[in-house]
């Protein structure tokens, strides 16, 4: 398969900037893989499609502020974006500069502090901080939207860019098909008999990335840290599973092809992969030619999901992270 064939065009004008003025008010495509029928509905419509058959798993990773600025021993200006805390005062970092540091430089980030640099894994620089990296992420980082969303983080991005029940922190992108429930919506979900289960898949910087591979097939993923309790398990053994965004369908399934309740993660889905836990999938639109198109092509049949957006966008949804949402029933 060619990577090509994942493409679409959208109007710019439908990628969302902002969230919707309430978190319910988003717009719900209910889209049936079996029968190929779409439905135009309202988020608020969603509990009236669970019951007590279903598990809805949600992921309770919180959003970092991973985003630091400072400058290099030369004055020259840089851009810091921590992917993943490996220590107390270490972690892994995306580095934006004009000339990369050497192994040993130091740089100054926030408020002053020193930061070393210890080596590079990959794309990523092995980084050693001046104090606790989560304090200063706490102080002086700013929330890392998406490169899509052009605007400066402000204090509306600090409180919507993050899911009412985020609670473990460690992403560095928002599980954004989350973003869309408050609290009286989950627990009308509970009222109508589903079961509310939590995991944990700490979002990495590679949601963002392009697959830059021409054949789907030579794509690698980024690894990232998932944890799945064990009353969760029991709950999904039990009832038909409503996956809760993407990176939830993902840690459900690696836990399924390896057996383990947490790990790592690098699992790549793309149209062939046969599902063995999910069957309802909650997702926001996902960005032409990415690894998360390819996998709710894979959940839903390739075909689908091109009338899907098509529909999508002559409906004129809004798209990505901050956009509307689609409910899709997996043909079994």
């Amino acid at each position: 398969m060619k990577v090509s064939d994942f493409d679409y065009e959208l109007p710019e004008a439908l990628i969302a900037q902002q969230p919707a003025e309430k978190r319910t008010a988003s717009r719900l495509l209910h889209l049936d893989a079996g029968t190929g029928e779409m439905r135009d509905l309202a988020f608020t419509d969603l509990p009236a499609l669970v019951d007590q058959r279903d598990a809805v798993v949600i992921n309770d990773t919180r959003v970092m502020k991973a985003r630091l600025f400072g400058t290099k021993e030369s004055g020259g200006k840089i851009e810091l974006f921590v992917e993943r805390i490996a220590a107390e005062r270490e972690a892994l970092a995306m580095l934006r500069a004009g000339h990369p540091p050497k192994l040993g430089g130091k740089l100054r980030v926030g408020d002053g502090v020193e930061v070393e640099i210890l080596g590079r894994e990959g794309e990523l620089f092995r980084v050693r901080f001046g104090e606790p990296v989560a304090a200063l992420l706490r102080r002086c980082g700013s929330v890392p939207l998406p490169p899509y969303i052009r605007h400066a983080p402000g204090p509306v991005d600090t409180e919507r860019y993050q899911t009412v029940y985020a609670d473990r922190a460690g992403a560095v992108a928002a599980p954004t098909a989350g973003l869309h429930f408050d609290e009286a919506l989950l627990k009308q979900m509970e009222a109508r008999g589903a079961t509310i289960s939590k995991l944990t898949l700490h979002v990495g910087a590679g949601t963002f990335q392009p697959i830059r591979a021409e054949q789907v097939e030579e794509h690698r993923m980024h690894k990232e840290h998932y944890e799945i309790p064990q009353p969760t398990l029991a709950a999904i053994a039990r009832r038909r599973v409503l996956a809760v965004g993407t990176t939830t369908l993902r840690a459900l399934e690696t836990s399924a092809v390896n057996g383990a309740r947490q790990g790592e993660t690098s699992l790549y889905i793309y149209p062939g992969y046969k599902f063995q836990v999910v069957e309802r999938l909650l997702t926001n639109f996902h960005l032409p030619k990415s690894s998360l198109l390819l996998l709710v092509a894979a959940f839903a049949g390739t075909e689908n999901i091109r009338r899907a957006y098509a529909h999508a966008i002559e409906k004129r949804y809004r798209f990505f992270s901050y956009g509307d949402a689609m409910l899709i029933e997996r043909a079994l």
